[in-house]
Order: structure tokens, then sequence, then C-alpha cells
């Protein structure tokens, strides 16, 4: 088992998660994070001042996944989330020692 962290521009979430839905991914979990990269932020104007914002927001999914979809998750994610430009986002992979439903106490692969 695998936790897939992957942060990505907020507009892009509801491809994502479509994406991972077709290929079976049953639960996810979202937070509105702020971040920056490469892209070191960006300039705005604002009332006739400049300004630099240094993080900008994103969405960081949380994903605990059998080894069996990982390779489709990724591909899933990727192909969905990218725009081709600076600040796609990133996807990070993770081991996952242990999964526990709470409400029947199944363990690993099958409390996922």
């Amino acid at each position: 088992m695998k936790i897939i962290t992957a942060i990505i521009k907020p507009f892009k979430l509801d491809d994502v998660r479509q994406a991972l839905g077709e290929i079976g991914v049953q639960g996810l979990t979202v937070s509105e994070v702020k971040g920056f990269g490469r892209q070191k932020g960006h300039t705005e104007l604002y009332r006739g001042a400049e300004y630099v914002v240094d993080f900008l927001p994103k969405v960081k999914l949380e994903i605990a996944i059998d080894d069996d979809i990982l390779d489709q998750a990724i591909e899933a994610i990727t192909s969905s989330a990218n725009t081709g430009k600076i600040g796609d986002g990133k996807i990070f992979i993770t081991p996952l020692e242990q999964v526990v439903r709470i409400r029947t106490g199944e363990s690993g692969p099958e409390a996922l």
C-alpha cells in the first residue's frame, strides 16, 4: 500500500477527482494549502501598488491506495492536472505500513 500526496492547481481538482474515480479510487482527502516551487510566486498590481505574492494557492490531495493501481493513479493525476505551464504541481509516493477502518476494525488493503 502507498500514500499518494499530490499538490495541484485548485481549478484542476474536479478533473483529477473524476480521473481517479474512473480507475476505481474510492476516497481521497483534500486540503487547501499555499506554497511555491520554481515559480517563486508572482507580482500583482492592487490599487496602483505592485506587490509580490510569495505563496500561491494550491490543493493537496492525499490518497491511500493499493499497489495494484498505483501506476494508473499516477497517470490519472499527471494527465488530468497537466496544463503544460509552470506550477502544475508535484506527486509524492510514500509507503503505507498499516490501515485500519475504525467502524469495522478491518485492516490492510481491505480497509481501503
